[in-house]
């Protein structure tokens, strides 16, 4: 386990932090896991083509940056289903999840590994895209939202007409 047990009050001594656990520390764990599930909500969404769900991941306003700048929720959810409903299947997987909260105000940065396949595909049905999530987020009533998105292609393998059309 991560820290040293305090005999009296059985927390453990965080190696981050030097302190015992504290309500206000619990609260920032809460915090990171619920922004973390942001972006697994984001990916769910868009392999099972369920692009309402983005509703519960966006704020109205959003903005992205997803190989073209994006003003508001329902153009982004527009792009991602233009680019995913041809295809007959996606995996996106995320991770390395590195955030940064201030408040009411977040960052998240995630790793990304997508997979898209399109049967019947000239040159091959599979093409694989790598790169990197760049979140801005904000604490809503309903909870954290990505306000601001930006993706960083780094490589891809395989047949990039799978993704064209």
């Amino acid at each position: 386990m991560f820290g040293r047990l305090n005999a009296r009050s059985g927390y453990r001594k965080s190696p981050v932090s030097g302190t015992f656990g504290t309500q206000n520390e619990v609260g920032r764990l809460m915090d990171r896991a619920e922004i973390v599930d942001v972006t697994v909500r984001y990916a769910w969404a868009l392999d099972t083509k369920n692009f309402d769900a983005l509703d519960e991941v966006f704020t109205p306003n959003a903005r992205a940056d997803l190989l073209e700048m994006l003003e508001g929720r329902e153009a982004i959810k527009a792009r991602v289903r233009r680019a995913l409903e041809p295809l007959d299947r996606t995996q996106h997987l995320l991770g390395n999840h590195r955030v940064d909260i201030d408040g009411d105000r977040a960052t998240c940065s995630s790793y990304l590994q997508s997979q898209h396949v399109r049967r019947g595909t000239e040159g091959g049905p599979n093409f694989i895209v790598a790169g990197q999530y760049e979140d801005t987020l904000v604490r809503t009533a309903d909870g954290w939202r990505i306000e601001f998105r930006r993706l960083s292609v780094w490589w891809t393998e395989g047949n990039a007409l799978v993704t064209r059309g």
